[in-house]
């Protein structure tokens, strides 16, 4: 087995078998797009668990992802993909950049969930871009970007009824998308406090990576309290 990939939060390895592969999730934090770093002991291991038993929950309610089976505490088996170049960005309620971009009051709940999409490349800071370009760019189709953007949706649904029954508000969230060897479009990468944005319904306190970004609280601390939340349920 051997070293495919390595990302900020993940190492990815090949296994015995061609159609499969090893995450490894490192105990690195890392947010705007790297310029801040730190290693934390102890959250490789807290996202592998949040990020395995959120894949585990919303495939019961229908979404296929890559995830296979959790390995160990810091390890999953996955179904190896081909990640389509895009970060799909899911809105709720108004937070972060949408607020500076377009003005949005923080906390403003919006009438439909809104589905941004970013272009992955790091040499152009993961720019905003609108279905045409996602065209131009010959990242996806007419047909594969309707797929991408109803399956995220789905997602949506299952997690705002997940995180309801935590008393949590799903503000926004980013997932990736990646094609299996058959073309089938898959949910990938992970779904834990570092890629969403989660707030408690009475305090909006926060349980997600603005502790780290805005220096607010422990980052091991406030995942270890959401993994609590999770099992609970």
């Amino acid at each position: 087995m051997s070293l495919l990939y390595e990302g900020k939060a993940k190492r990815v390895y090949t296994t015995e078998n061609p159609e499969a592969l090893r995450i490894e999730y490192k105990d690195e934090v890392t947010a705007g797009n790297g310029a801040k770093k730190d290693q934390m002991i102890g959250k490789g291991k807290l996202n592998n668990q949040i990020t395995s038993k959120i894949f585990d929950y919303v495939h019961q309610e229908g979404v296929e992802s890559h995830f296979i089976k959790q390995l160990s505490e810091t390890e999953q088996l996955v179904k190896a993909v081909d990640i389509i170049p895009l970060e799909v960005v899911v809105r709720n309620v108004a937070a972060g950049s949408i607020t500076k971009r377009l003005g949005f009051e923080k906390g403003m709940r919006f009438e439909q969930p809104l589905v941004e999409f970013f272009y992955k490349n790091d040499d152009l800071n993961d720019p905003l871009i609108t279905e045409d370009h996602i065209k131009l760019l010959n990242i996806a189709n007419d047909a594969e970007i309707a797929q991408i953007k109803s399956k995220a949706l789905q997602v949506n649904k299952a997690l705002v009824k997940l995180m309801q029954s935590m008393g949590l508000i799903l503000v926004d969230y980013k997932i990736e998308f990646g094609k299996d060897a058959q073309g089938q479009i898959l949910l990938a990468d992970e779904i834990s406090p570092d890629t969403c944005r989660i707030w408690d319904e009475k305090t909006h306190e926060n349980f997600d990576k603005d502790v780290y970004r805005e220096d607010t609280g422990s980052l091991i601390e406030t995942y270890q309290t959401f993994l609590n939340k999770l099992e609970e349920i």
